[in-house]
């Protein structure tokens, strides 16, 4: 698991991925939780779809499963 920079106690395993139409997969940010990291993904797809990014999707992964 990944740490917090300057932080040894926090340990951010829930991840925000896009993967876009193509299949590409960006990590978005780390989250503690995954509630935060779920509210962002959603945040994002409302406002990509908004935007016209309409293939662009939004994930929520475990540190222990990403691809």
């Amino acid at each position: 698991m990944r740490s917090v920079s300057g932080d040894s106690n926090a340990v951010l395993p829930w991840l925000v991925i896009r993967q876009d139409g193509q299949g590409n997969r960006y990590r978005v940010g780390s989250y503690a939780t995954r509630a935060e990291a779920q509210l962002l993904a959603e945040r994002l797809g409302r406002e990509g779809a908004g935007a016209g990014h309409g293939a662009d999707g939004y994930l929520v992964e475990h540190l222990d499963r990403v691809r």
